[in-house]
């Protein structure tokens, strides 16, 4: 089990969980995104269909129907109703339930850099967790800096 940590610090998650999701689906996986709140749920649906003029992410809101059938899945819960086994985290909230996927990916910005850390801390000394934390270097690149 891999869990990747996203410090937020140059790219809004607006420009990094696209990147994420596109990876994802084009390897022929899927993914849930979770969120607690309402309005970055309704965002982020948006945000998925027209993010870039020429493309766009297929996908759903969790309990609008066909839920199984969504590469991607939006959704307030820890639950992969499309049968996901990559989630991303995007409220800054690290949940435990996320160690039954394959992949985690948990974006953070400074707001939420105490509760990173001590995830962070309490992932390492678990069996079968592998833990990667990427921060941006001055150029706006991704870098893994553990």
């Amino acid at each position: 089990m891999q869990v990747d940590f996203y410090h937020l610090s140059l790219t809004p998650l607006d420009r990094a969980l696209p990147q994420i999701a596109e990876k994802v689906v084009a390897s022929g996986a899927r993914l849930l995104i979770v969120t607690a709140q309402d309005e970055r749920r309704r965002h982020l649906d948006r945000l998925l269909w027209s993010y870039a003029p020429d493309s766009f992410l297929p996908h759903g809101q969790a309990g609008s129907g066909d839920d199984e059938r969504q590469p991607i899945l939006i959704g307030a819960d820890v639950a992969a109703a499309n049968g996901a086994r990559h989630i991303a985290l995007v409220d800054g909230v690290w949940r435990d339930e996320a160690l039954t996927f394959d992949r985690a990916f948990h974006f953070f910005d400074d707001d939420s850099i105490r509760e990173a850390r001590l995830a962070w801390k309490a992932l390492a000394d678990r069996d079968g967790v592998e833990r990667r934390y990427w921060k941006q270097n001055d150029a706006g690149r991704w870098e893994q800096a553990a």
